[in-house]
């Protein structure tokens, strides 16, 4: 592994372009792009105040910045640095803007969900689309790009709205048989959209392109419904995460249940490999002190350096209680990913923050659990292979692959907490975000820096523990 110095950053801004060329980070009121490879600054913009929100364009030719204080968004081209474009929401203000699939269009919703207004770069015309929904996701493009799915609040009854990107015309419109619409998520083929109930009701419904409802699913009544969701890249498997602490697949012929994962805080299946975090002792040699003294040697001075151990079990995870009178309770499966080749599933039950459950799909049963030290902030999955990455909040990057597991220490000066990442689209980089900085992480080919530790379970299989020199 190898690291980049670190760079100033602002509220965790910062993005690959979707070729993987360039690489773009806010800071304050200044928007930066650098080559990917040298790391130099290609362009530099300043923006009218500070930006909150960044996103490129789907070809790579524009990034958004968009400062909803304001109401404004500004628009950059990267083939031609003098023109650029302001739009301004002015008294209706702007609470969120994306671009379309054509990265010709902006999408911005104004305050209190009046309305959604698409901007086009090309004609300069705008259109506007009344009753857009207040909710946690409440536009879905289809993977093609080639259609939109809206959802609507009127007259006290939910709706879907599909439209054409190419010209933004209408193709269906239809109510849902749902209370309060949560979310909404198309399959990654484009054929079919799963849309949620409010975490009140456990209810999910299946829609066909052309509105028709394919079917209905419900687990249970009477109790905290569904949290989080997601589509296998295939597009076989639906994964639902819901509030009793269970992840639910659907298969896409019925659309019925085909297994269901729990997630108990003491693991007793002996067949189970437990990776869990402890920490080391720290020796420094008195010899290769300098002052002052290298990157590397202070980041390992001010932090304790940690290693992964394959536990006994039966074990028991940290297990937080949830406090039941309060709103938004830390229960319940907050988040899931597949892996891109279809493989795996990684969870997280917010009742457990330190640990990560990674599921074989192939044989729908638990492959490995992975214990933190601290509460896992998040975790993305590498876009071209199963491996994991994993940050809690600390000096360190975690990675995770069949092959066994690994904690880095991020070798960068002062106090450098690893609060998001984010994966380049060749698999081969990533992007580690702290508060004020952010430096890149190269992962070799040939893992030749990482020493390979391997011990035999009590059922004769290889049990592989990572660990840096």
């Amino acid at each position: 592994m190898n690291f980049s110095e670190g760079f100033k950053l602002s509220g965790l801004l910062c993005k690959f372009s979707p070729d993987g060329k360039r690489l773009a980070s806010c800071v304050q009121y200044r928007l930066i792009v650098r080559d990917v490879n040298t790391l130099q600054i290609l362009q530099l913009y300043t923006c009218l105040d500070q930006i909150q929100y960044v996103e490129w364009s789907s070809d790579s030719l524009f990034i958004l910045c968009a400062m909803y204080k304001r109401g404004i968004v500004q628009v950059w081209s990267l083939e031609q640095p003098d023109w650029h474009c302001k739009i301004d929401e002015g008294s209706a203000g702007l609470v969120a803007s994306c671009w379309s699939p054509d990265g010709r269009h902006i999408l911005n919703t104004t305050e209190f969900h009046l309305r959604i207004t698409v901007w086009s770069l090309c004609t300069k015309s705008v259109s506007y689309i009344k009753y857009p929904k207040a909710c946690q996701q409440g536009i879905a493009f289809t993977k093609d790009g080639h259609y939109m799915a809206l959802a609507e609040r009127r007259d006290c009854k939910d709706f879907i709205s599909l439209f054409v990107c190419s010209d933004w015309q209408l193709l269906r419109h239809f109510d849902t048989e749902t209370q309060d619409l949560a979310g909404i998520e198309w399959a990654p083929n484009g054929c079919v959209l799963a849309v949620w109930d409010t975490c009140l009701e456990y209810k999910i419904l299946l829609y066909s392109l052309d509105g028709r409802l394919l079917s209905t699913y419900r687990a249970y009544e009477w109790s905290l419904g569904i949290k989080s969701i997601a589509w296998s890249p295939s597009s076989q498997f639906l994964a639902i995460g819901s509030y009793d602490e269970k992840v639910r697949i659907l298969n896409h012929v019925t659309w019925k249940k085909i297994t269901e994962f729990e997630h108990p805080p003491i693991i007793a299946n002996p067949k189970i490999i437990v990776y869990k975090e402890v920490e080391k002792s720290a020796t420094v040699e008195t010899q290769k002190l300098s002052f002052p003294p290298t990157r590397a040697l202070a980041s390992s001075l001010f932090s304790i350096p940690s290693k992964y151990d394959v536990s006994q079990v039966p074990m028991s995870l940290q297990y937080i209680k949830p406090v039941a009178d309060r709103a938004n309770p830390r229960i319940g499966i907050g988040t899931l990913a597949f892996s891109p080749d279809n493989c795996f599933l990684a969870t997280k039950n917010d009742n457990t923050p330190n640990a990560i459950w990674i599921w074989d799909i192939q044989k729908l049963k638990l492959f490995v659990v992975l214990e933190q030290l601290c509460t896992i902030n998040s975790f993305q999955w590498d876009p071209r292979q199963p491996r994991l990455a994993i940050c809690t909040g600390n000096s360190k990057v975690y990675l995770w692959s069949p092959a066994g597991c690994v904690s880095v220490q991020v070798p960068m000066e002062g106090d450098f907490q690893v609060l998001s990442l984010c994966w380049h689209s060749g698999g081969d980089s990533m992007a580690l975000l702290s508060k004020d900085n952010f430096c890149l992480c190269y992962l070799e080919r040939e893992e030749s820096n990482i020493h390979v530790l391997c011990k035999q379970s009590r059922h004769e299989r290889k049990v592989v523990s990572l660990e840096m020199k």
